[in-house]
């Protein structure tokens, strides 16, 4: 007999008394504690994601849990999401599937459509459906949501619009819960939200996930995968874990210890007479003019500004130029790519430095910016400027998502590679002499 009551504050309880369902113990602590407005389930592959979020979705559709105030709506709307059709089915089909289990739990369905996309509606008014994330949330506008579920959240091309811009408000109606659900993928937008989360800046519950937490999977094939897998599959894959995805042209933690340092940098420049360099990257058609400031502090160095824009009038980006020397007298590198001359004939009176962005030359500069992030020598904040309609851009994220093999469009990580270019020869240097030779 089952315990209805019980069944309404222990989901855990519904999900053995009712579905007779045995979860494993990481899947009961995510029924019991993801109650807050905003949730973060990070796992390894076949942890188990899909299959307790049908069971949290089935437990919400039954009890509407909400405040009383909300009822009056006569509505309770769920929604599993994520970046394809196809992977927004894959938790609503798993309803479906423990739906027709259960004679008890088919008579509360009154109907069951596929098109024109998936959705179950049950006699006490509340529905589930599955909607893609695509086009940059096109697709969910117009709607209101009581639950909101992101599968592979970490996939997202543009998280930060899609669930900061579109899918929040799809909550704002009736106090919404909204549940980021994913494997992770490098140190992208998910890795900053679930530190956010994490660290209290916004109220919330994290919780993270080893693929062999779910004893339902073969141990020998998992542990055969754990012999050829790299470790960094294996942090990623099993583990659950925010680990670099490959191919970035500054490590994940090299950033994270740039961002932390900056308050004692800007303490010590607030002490010391420093040196600045600026370097400009110049826009091209689809690109930015980006124009980075480091002030130099002994051998370390701080970004103090950064100045983006998409503005193609040369004289403004020269009259741009001349005011950021004027706040900061020193040095200024500029991108003399195609038209960059025009700009630095303008600008003899300051004596800039030219580089012309070859094949080899960008790699030697994109190095130099490794170099000083793997010596422990920079730091910066969190700069973040409009980019349009809807849109933020973040230095943070442009230096996490540069990769040696596609960084066509990082006109920020350029422009500071230009502001740390002069200081790399002066360091060739200062280090030639304590080469030895035998």
């Amino acid at each position: 007999m089952v315990d209805w009551k019980k069944g309404l504050i222990d989901p855990t309880y519904f999900a053995d008394k009712a579905l007779n369902i045995k979860l494993h113990h990481g899947q009961k602590l995510w029924l019991e504690r993801s109650v807050y407005s905003e949730n973060a389930l990070v796992t390894g592959n076949r942890w188990g994601k899909s299959f307790v979020c049908a069971v949290k979705v089935l437990h919400h559709a039954l009890y509407r849990p909400r405040h009383l105030k909300y009822d009056d709506s006569g509505r309770y709307r769920i929604v599993t999401a994520s970046i394809t059709q196809d992977q927004a089915n894959i938790i609503f089909n798993t309803v479906v599937r423990l739906i027709r289990q259960s004679r008890w739990l088919e008579s509360f369905v009154e109907s069951l459509v596929r098109t024109p996309y998936p959705q179950l509606v049950f006699g006490n008014g509340a529905t589930v459906e599955a909607r893609s994330t695509q086009n940059r949330g096109e697709y969910l506008l117009g709607n209101d949501y009581d639950l909101f579920i992101f599968d592979e959240v970490a996939f997202e091309t543009d998280p930060e619009y899609v669930v900061e811009e579109v899918i929040q408000m799809r909550l704002a109606d009736r106090a919404g819960k909204l549940d980021l659900v994913s494997t992770p993928n490098g140190r992208n937008w998910f890795y900053r939200k679930v530190q956010e989360l994490n660290s209290g800046s916004r109220r919330g519950y994290v919780q993270t996930g080893d693929s062999r937490d779910n004893k339902h999977l073969s141990a020998e094939f998992l542990e055969e995968r754990m012999k050829y897998f790299s470790d960094r599959r294996i942090q990623q894959n099993i583990m659950g874990q925010f680990v670099d995805s490959g191919g970035e042209v500054i490590p994940g933690e090299d950033i994270d210890y740039a961002l932390r340092r900056t308050q004692y940098t800007i303490q010590n420049l607030q002490h010391l007479s420093a040196k600045y360099i600026s370097g400009w990257d110049l826009a091209r058609k689809q690109t930015a003019t980006v124009g980075v400031t480091i002030a130099i502090i002994g051998t370390d160095v701080h970004v103090v500004e950064l100045e983006r824009f998409r503005e193609f009038d040369w004289n403004i980006i020269i009259e741009k130029i001349k005011q950021r020397q004027r706040k900061y007298p020193g040095e200024i590198v500029i991108d003399a790519t195609g038209l960059g001359d025009v700009v630095t004939e303008q600008l003899a009176d300051y004596n800039p430095t030219n580089v012309i962005f070859t094949h080899a030359r960008k790699a030697e500069l994109l190095a130099n910016v490794e170099l000083f992030h793997a010596q422990k020598r920079i730091s910066y904040t969190r700069f973040e400027k409009n980019d349009g309609p809807g849109k933020v851009w973040s230095f943070e994220d442009e230096l996490r998502e540069a990769r040696w093999d596609n960084n066509n469009r990082c006109d920020s990580l350029m422009a500071l590679a230009l502001a740390l270019w002069p200081l790399r020869r002066r360091q060739e240097i200062a280090i030639m002499p304590r080469i030895g030779k035998t």
